[in-house]
């Protein structure tokens, strides 16, 4: 899993390499291989070419230990994109592969989504494939080439027969991929070559697995590189003519045709439970057939509520090891069983376990006593106060786009610095691991690095804030340990204090029954059986912040109750200790209202927050209109545009030669661009004075005015220029300039008493002390003379 710490971010690509997730990962140095075989990523791309070279869709991979390792563990399943990085990606998994002692296979179709594996799910195919692993492989393959031609591609799978003979693969690429009932023809075409040759009937069936040219083959204890013996690139066929060969082919001497087993030979499920089944099919049936039932029965029996799931996975064992033989590697028989009760849930509804019989070892419990008497210290919040408690769970909904995502990275920069973020506050730098599923690398890097915050607050955030980019990934049984390695890798030291799920739904897993977050049972599942468990493997104290979407509601019943806002079950509000809510009260405001629900401390009060360059501050409530608030907007957009319109008239006049006191100005704009009477131009004139937009020229005569009676002067503002400018000759060259001549004030109004007072600096435009604060982005930077103000 590929981790971004903050630093790597804010430094761009330089820190982490440009793969997304694990199916398209470049090799990483733990992934060597070891041993004395070496992959061969050439044998890997040329397979690709000839088995999924025309095909679109997802190739189903899948990783399963050789039997006779010594080795028991799951198998490891993954879905790559049948591209031109498709050599990549499968030759670094095949590494890995290597390493951990696993076999390479591929169902060679392709699917349309991750997960899917079944035969019905297969979209496309684009090869015939025969499997020679029995008796004279060369007297079954020269057969075949007689009647079929030479195949595209040979490969031997590093088995041996009985008689010591390589197995081999012979595979037959098509003109073009197989889809519908060329896909059904198809199946049907290699399990006829397999019957009038004597190769694995398996084939039969579209989801039949097999090995990968190039990877590691470890059965019995041998070691060996599955090997491409012979490829010819120029070698199609097409799927008719193909199929008119294979009708004509006669059986090879010796090979007697395959009869059905009928239903009256097939032991009845009694029988089953105690009748043992050969591989070969040499009993008339197939160990897989006889698993299915078995496994089949004993999940009815757990679905019903019969037997507990420890009972019936105790009895699977059990069919396994007395009627298999030889039986089944455990992993194999685990994945079946999954499958298998998938399926049945998904035909026959959610189960009704049973709950095991056997207590816990111990209950805790206290008197009332003991608890008032223990004095000891709380434990120190996470992020206070009683935010994030240690072995707490904060759960942060939001409507998509309403900057969740955002609040949220600023929440865990400031936790992972040990900074104070609104009124929440962290008692030390916290080692925080986010996982999170929505945003790609590169927009996730420029998203850090567009951060507005304290650079020592990003300097101590850079190595204890990991990040992940966007996953493509479930939180279930391959999942959780994957995100727990990941996280011990992050932070091999000590455990991580926070761990930050984001979202809830690219990531859930609602058990075996496969219900979705809508379903109180499955929430739970997840809650309970992932979450939980990913926590208590790498460290049972860590606080867990979830992010989750929030349901259509309107804006009343989201003020009347935030949290049922919610999105998928009621479960998720009764399961976490605290809560937070983000929404925009009004969609043509940029102001947020975050409301915050604690189960361990004391209600805390809405705060009101926006982002104010680049930066999440809160807002004071005082300012908050309570009434006829669209009517307010409207007013403030009107002032606003008449202190736009009068700044840019008093500009253009007075680049035309003009400069007016305020009681003219008034008069001779009176009801022109909207502007009004005189007293409502003379009111705005006095409120901008006031606010330092306007300042004031006693003395005109430098410009050719009059002495004026006014209490003030001439209106004066920022970068005011009179007229075309003053020519002047430069005295060396001669060259004729035409300087623009400033109009500078000489007077301002008094902020506080109104009186008129001496500028100290005319060239330096100064604003009344505080002013700035208070004004809106608007007023600060939408005026058409000046770029954003600062005060002096």
């Amino acid at each position: 899993m590929p981790l971004l710490p903050l630093g790597e971010a804010l430094l761009g690509e330089a820190g982490m390499s440009g793969w997304s997730d694990f199916n398209n990962a470049p090799g990483l140095p733990w992934e060597e291989v070891s041993g004395a075989a070496a992959i061969n990523h050439g044998a890997i791309a040329t397979f690709l070419e000839v088995v999924f070279g025309y095909c679109d869709g997802l190739i189903p991979v899948r990783g399963f230990v050789d039997q006779g390792q010594g080795i028991d563990t799951r198998p490891h399943n993954i879905w790559i994109p049948a591209d031109r990085h498709a050599g990549e990606s499968l030759g670094t998994y095949a590494a890995w592969a290597a390493r951990e002692g696993t076999a390479v296979y591929v169902i060679p179709g392709t699917v349309a989504e991750h997960g899917q594996a079944r035969a019905e799910h297969v979209r496309q195919m684009q090869a015939a494939v025969v499997d020679l692993d029995t008796g004279d492989v060369d007297a079954k393959l020269a057969h075949l080439i007689q009647h079929l031609g030479a195949p595209t591609l040979l490969v031997e799978s590093g088995g041996r027969t009985a008689e010591g003979a390589a197995k081999l693969h012979a595979w037959w690429r098509l003109t073009e991929p197989a889809e519908g009932q060329d896909l059904v023809q198809l199946c049907a075409l290699r399990g006829e070559m397999a019957e009038k040759v004597g190769g694995d009937p398996h084939f039969r069936s579209a989801h039949q697995p097999i090995r990968v040219p190039g990877t590691v083959y470890r059965k019995g204890g041998a070691e060996r590189v599955v090997t491409i013996r012979q490829h010819d690139p120029q070698r199609e066929v097409d799927l008719a003519e193909f199929a008119e060969a294979v009708a004509a082919m006669p059986y090879l001497a010796g090979q007697e045709r395959t009869q059905p087993v009928s239903q009256g030979d097939r032991p009845g499920l009694d029988a089953i439970l105690i009748t043992p089944v050969r591989e070969g099919a040499q009993d008339g049936w197939t160990r897989f057939q006889g698993a299915s039932a078995a496994i089949g029965h004993f999940i009815r029996q757990v679905h019903e509520g019969r037997l507990t799931p420890d009972q019936g996975w105790e009895a699977i064992c059990g069919y396994n090891a007395a009627c298999l033989r030889p039986a089944w590697p455990l992993e194999r028989l685990k994945a079946e069983a999954d499958a298998l009760w998938a399926l049945h849930v998904d035909r026959n509804g959610p189960p009704l376990l049973r709950a095991d019989g056997a207590p816990p070892a111990s209950v805790p419990a206290h008197t009332l006593g003991a608890l008032l008497d223990d004095t000891s210290p709380m434990p120190e919040d996470l992020i206070g106060p009683r935010v994030l408690t240690p072995g707490g769970m904060l759960v942060l909904g939001g409507a998509p786009k309403v900057g969740k995502s955002d609040f949220l990275i600023s929440l865990l920069v400031h936790a992972a610095a040990g900074a104070p973020f609104l009124r929440f506050t962290a008692p030390r730098p916290l080692r925080v691991f986010y996982l999170q599923a929505e945003i790609q690398y590169h927009y996730l890097r420029e998203r850090l690095q567009q951060l507005r915050l304290d650079p020592a607050i990003l300097a101590r955030a850079r190595d204890t804030l990991v990040v992940t980019p966007k996953l493509r990934m479930l939180l279930d049984d391959h999942g959780v340990p994957l995100v727990a390695a990941a996280i011990r890798t992050a932070f091999p030291d000590a455990p991580p204090d926070v761990i930050c799920i984001d979202p809830i739904r690219n990531l859930f897993d609602g058990g075996p029954g496969g219900e979705g977050e809508n379903d109180n049972a499955a929430m739970l599942f997840f809650l309970q059986s992932r979450v939980e468990a990913l926590r208590d493997q790498v460290a049972p104290e860590a606080g867990i912040i979830l992010a989750h979407h929030t349901k259509k509601l309107s804006k009343q019943q989201v003020k009347d109750d935030p949290f049922l806002s919610l999105s998928g079950a009621s479960a998720l509000r009764g399961f976490y200790t605290s809560g937070m809510i983000l929404f925009r009260p009004d969609e043509e405001e940029t102001p947020r209202e975050l409301h915050v629900e604690l189960r361990n401390g004391p209600a805390l009060s809405p705060l009101l927050i926006d982002k104010a360059a680049g930066r999440w501050v809160e807002l004071n409530r005082g300012d908050e209109r309570l009434v006829r608030k669209e009517i307010g907007r409207k007013l403030d957009a009107e002032r606003l545009r008449k202190h736009d319109v009068i700044l840019g008239i008093l500009l253009d006049e007075a680049s035309e030669g003009r400069l007016y006191p305020m009681m003219q100005f008034a008069e001779a704009f009176e009801n022109k661009a909207g502007l009004g009477s005189k007293h409502t131009i003379r009111e705005r004139l006095s409120v901008l004075a006031t606010k330092g937009f306007v300042k004031f020229r006693r003395d005109g005569s430098a410009f050719g005015f009059p002495a004026v009676r006014s209490r003030f002067g001439y209106l004066c503002v920022e970068g005011m220029t009179l007229g075309g400018g003053v020519e002047s000759v430069d005295p060396t060259t001669g060259e004729i300039t035409n300087t623009a001549q400033p109009v500078l004030p000489s007077h301002f109004k008094c902020a506080q008493t109104g009186n008129a007072l001496d500028v100290e600096n005319p060239e330096v435009w100064v604003y009344p002390e505080g002013v700035l604060d208070d004004l809106t982005p608007e007023e600060l930077g939408l005026t058409p003379h000046s770029s954003r103000k600062t005060s002096p």
